[in-house]
């Protein structure tokens, strides 16, 4: 069970409503589970909806190397300019900067270690992690699944 499951069970055994009303309250764009489903291939859902990863290497986003912005495949909120993409040689979309008030953070303790989650501040929509490891001038790397987003060329 993920993360949303568990906490959507828990809500619902509480009283607290499902992950949909919960997600309502939290972001300007919410969705119904099926909404999400009908709109979005079986790994974007996963990746974005249950807060799975891509595997490396697989997205073309990877190897985009033009002027532009990267938006969120959710919601359409752009995330990353790309004058802050760069090659992290790790197989996934990197970034030293989202835009100011694209993202929100919160901590992921799966696999026995902590690391920082990114999400869409206006949809939820799960991204990836941030890094310390990164360029100047931040030193983070935004390691993000290329399927959590679209791109649109300047």
């Amino acid at each position: 069970m993920t993360r949303r499951g568990f906490l959507a069970t828990t809500a619902a055994a509480l009283g607290l409503g499902t992950d949909a009303a919960l997600a309502a309250e939290r972001f300007e764009i919410s969705r119904s589970d099926s909404e999400w489903r009908a709109m979005l291939s079986d790994l974007e859902y996963k990746v974005m909806r249950e807060e799975g990863t891509e595997r490396a290497f697989t997205s073309p986003l990877n190897d985009e190397k033009r002027a532009g912005t990267f938006l969120c495949k959710g919601c359409d909120l752009p995330l990353y300019p790309s004058k802050t993409k760069f090659d992290s040689g790790t197989g996934w979309p990197s970034f030293w900067q989202a835009l100011p008030d694209a993202v929100e953070t919160k901590a992921d303790r799966s696999f026995f270690m902590t690391r920082t989650e990114c999400h869409c501040r206006r949809c939820g929509s799960h991204l990836g992690h941030i890094f310390d490891d990164g360029p100047q001038p931040t030193g983070k790397r935004h390691c993000i699944n290329g399927v959590s987003l679209t791109f649109r060329p300047a």
